[in-house]
């Protein structure tokens, strides 16, 4: 059931809802500053999943004329309003921390504030590897922003939950928003990680190098039958990939011959590479029989 992306994104509201009541009923009892930041962390969560949840839904409309290449991109907007969010939340953390130890406020009920961090810690490890695991089969860009956002909040739970132990047995009040301000450091950081990612499509980035030394390998295995390729160039929108070539066709192939040819490409890069867009310009041979492996009658005489 959760193992789709509009699965994965019912799970992950269902579950961040859950967290933000559980937090913020136990902010407002214990008056701890960093259970009060991370419910709104996981409130500033609950608006990413939504986002991502109507960015899921744009991407599953096929393309149309006014569209012709998809709706890919919605999940890289999605990555970058999630991600500034991200930035939006550490920054809200380190003010309220700051102003908390001005006004040397004090933490009441400490023992329910460490045991809401233990729940919340146990169920973001089980909902961010739910969102990893859908995010790597699917493409997803904004599930794994999600994921991100999610992981994030499994280390500033555990550095508040650390931060209400030392405050429970030693009485430093101060060490709860120290903490609170550490934790928002890394949620900064998340945040510039969860737009660089984001923005590598919706600028039209081309793929890793692990996936473009996947496709020119495809394209060697069929050296016997094209003399060579050029001009390709590959790109990413959302969870699509999308690469164009030019392949050479041996001397005296024939039409019929190219367009199989062409095919069989097409078919295994995107076979390789999961939901892609292979488009490809046959070309005639180009006579440079000295860098070329290819069978035909004009490199046999030579």
């Amino acid at each position: 059931m959760f193992s789709t992306k509009m699965g994965a994104a019912k799970l992950l509201i269902g579950v961040v809802i859950g967290l933000i009541v559980l937090k913020v009923v136990v902010g407002w009892l214990t008056g701890s500053m960093s259970v009060i930041a991370q419910a709104a962390d996981s409130l500033l969560d609950l608006f990413a999943a939504i986002v991502t949840f109507s960015a899921i839904r744009i991407v599953a409309k096929p393309a149309d004329a006014e569209h012709p290449y998809g709706h890919g991109k919605a999940e890289d907007i999605a990555g970058v309003v999630q991600g500034v969010l991200i930035f939006v939340a550490g920054g809200l953390i380190i003010y309220g921390a700051i102003d908390r130890i001005i006004e040397g406020a004090v933490v009441q009920l400490v023992e329910a504030g460490i045991a809401v961090m233990a729940v919340s810690i146990v169920a973001s490890i089980l909902l961010a590897r739910r969102l990893l695991s859908v995010s790597r089969a699917t493409g997803s860009v904004a599930l794994e922003a999600n994921a991100r956002n999610i992981t994030a909040d499994i280390y500033s739970a555990s550095a508040v939950l650390v931060g209400l132990a030392v405050v429970r047995f030693t009485g430093l009040n101060v060490i709860d928003s120290v903490i609170a301000i550490g934790v928002a450091g890394y949620i900064l950081k998340l945040a510039v990680d969860t737009v660089r990612k984001a923005m590598s499509g919706l600028l039209d980035e081309k793929l890793p190098p692990s996936q473009q030394a996947t496709i020119e390998g495809i394209l060697r295995q069929h050296r016997n039958e094209v003399s060579g390729f050029h001009t390709l160039r590959t790109r990413r929108a959302g969870s699509q990939r999308y690469a164009d070539l030019h392949l050479v066709m041996a001397a005296e192939i024939s039409l019929e011959e190219a367009h199989r040819i062409c095919e069989e490409v097409e078919a295994e890069l995107q076979n390789a590479l999961g939901e892609a867009s292979v488009t490809i310009h046959a070309e005639p041979c180009d006579r440079a029989c000295k860098h070329c492996n290819a069978v035909c009658s004009t490199r046999d005489t030579d």
